[in-house]
């Protein structure tokens, strides 16, 4: 028997076709979305047709995963009301500042929710519709994550979601596995319908073409699924966000709002930390180069550890972690001597890696000891990346092959339902190659001054603004 598994991200939707039995993936495909930071939902259905024909129709069973927070808002009619906002929009700063106020500052809403929210949170998206556009909030009739959205368009029986995806809304408890609509009504002004809550490998619904619809979930938590991440591991993805995270069997509720206490797609938990700024500070660094990642990674390698004693923050587009979203980036240590290519491009990636190391030790203060990092995502293919990590890490760092790690999940879970096991299928882990270097904390000691110093410049900045 055949599952389908869909990652619809920000960039692009992918498909994979795999055995039911031991994942063996017998077919791919992939289609791009618009770049943004919002998105008319029906681009992200157009691209799961293209994507999925000749593979979703001879599949027996299909789940899908998709970009975390992102707002799907629609009327009484099951009509999308506006683009959907997504996870790397920033505009409710403001909102998010005003939302943990009001709810009773940060251990509350870690007490709550499991999570402080950021400015990611669907939670602070419906706080701006209301305050920035009346007339869609009062159109509102629910709100829907961008997995809920695609699983009802290929034919769930009702809009239905999973914790995993549930648990980075703002308005659900994954300790208690139950949605907090007090919360959400805070947010809009009024109530606001959710979908339903399904359970792990619960049969929600069946394609047009009779394959049965898993109840699919967030990308973090395919991705996890995918991989099939064990104790003692910490899973960091160097993508187009920037995540740090490990399965546990309780739940996290970090009141310094660095850890969000995700739930994930098995019944445990998913404690995470989310960077906005990753693999992007390092194509962005080779445009400034004139090069391109293989470019970048060569001259890297090129320069000695440190850098020359260039130091870069990476926080080019606002950050979430730490929740700075106003923030911006800097480079220090600049003299006539340090300013070369081999040591710009040596600064990006050490600087990626160290923003990536400060959420590794937030997951520590949760009680999580990394044995070593499970490093993926698309700047995890760089030489200089998989060299410098563990030295940055302090760690060994395993590089699974390249694999689509969500579309995988997702179609690991669409196998569960589709056998209905109590637990998920035992798939066997891709080939992966482990690295290891001594640890060079003068690397993270610079970097961590340089956070220190800026992120107190800018809030101090704000608070005269």
């Amino acid at each position: 028997m055949l599952v389908a598994g869909v990652d619809s991200s920000t960039q692009s939707t992918k498909v994979v076709l795999c055995h039911a039995e031991d994942g063996t993936i017998v077919g791919t495909a992939s289609a791009p979305h618009p770049d943004g930071t919002e998105c008319d939902p029906e681009y992200w259905w157009v691209a799961l047709r293209q994507a999925g024909d000749g593979l979703l129709d001879r599949a027996d069973a299909v789940g899908v995963a998709a970009q975390q927070h992102g707002m799907v808002a629609v009327d009484a009619a099951g009509e999308v009301i506006r683009p959907a906002i997504l996870w790397n929009d920033m505009r409710a700063a403001p909102q998010t500042r005003e939302l943990i106020t009001e709810l009773g500052g940060p251990a509350e809403w870690a007490r709550r929710t499991g999570s402080v929210p950021a400015v990611s949170f669907t939670v602070t998206k419906l706080r701006w519709m209301a305050e920035r556009e009346p007339q869609s909030a009062e159109r509102l009739s629910r709100v829907m994550l961008p997995h809920d959205w695609l699983t009802w368009r290929l034919g769930a029986d009702e809009p239905v979601t999973d914790r995993g995806d549930a648990s980075g809304t703002g308005y659900f408890s994954p300790a208690e596995g139950e949605w907090l609509p007090d919360i959400a009504e805070l947010a809009l002004g009024r109530p606001v319908a959710t979908p339903r809550l399904a359970a792990p490998a619960e049969v929600v619904g069946r394609t047009p073409a009779g394959a049965v619809l898993s109840p699919g979930t967030g990308d973090n938590m395919g991705a996890a699924l995918g991989l099939g991440v064990g104790e003692g591991d910490v899973v960091v993805s160097i993508g187009t966000s920037g995540t740090a995270y490990a399965v546990t069997k309780v739940p996290a509720a970090d009141i310094t709002g660095a850890v969000a206490g995700f739930a994930d797609a098995t019944g445990r938990f998913l404690p995470l930390v989310a960077t906005v700024n990753a693999a992007r500070v390092l194509a962005l660094t080779a445009r400034l180069l004139g090069t391109d990642a293989a470019g970048l990674s060569s001259l890297a390698l090129a320069a000695p550890p440190g850098a020359g004693g260039l130091t870069l923050l990476p926080y080019f587009d606002g950050e979430r972690s730490p929740n700075r979203p106003d923030a911006t980036g800097v480079l220090n240590g600049i003299t006539s001597a340090a300013l070369t290519p081999e040591n710009m491009a040596r600064a990006a990636v050490e600087a990626v890696l160290c923003s990536l190391a400060d959420g590794i030790d937030n997951l520590a203060a949760c009680g999580i000891t990394p044995e070593r990092v499970v490093l993926i995502g698309g700047a995890a293919r760089s030489p200089a990346v998989r060299s410098i990590a563990p030295a940055v890490f302090g760690v060994p760092v395993t590089v699974p092959d390249p694999a689509e790690y969500v579309a995988i999940g997702a179609a690991r879970q669409a196998a569960w339902a589709l056998s209905g096991a109590a637990e998920p299928p035992a798939w066997p882990g891709s080939p992966a190659a482990t690295f290891t270097a001594d640890p060079r904390p003068e690397i993270r000691d610079r970097y961590a001054t340089l956070r220190d110093d800026t992120v107190t410049w800018h809030e101090r900045n704000r608070r005269e603004s």
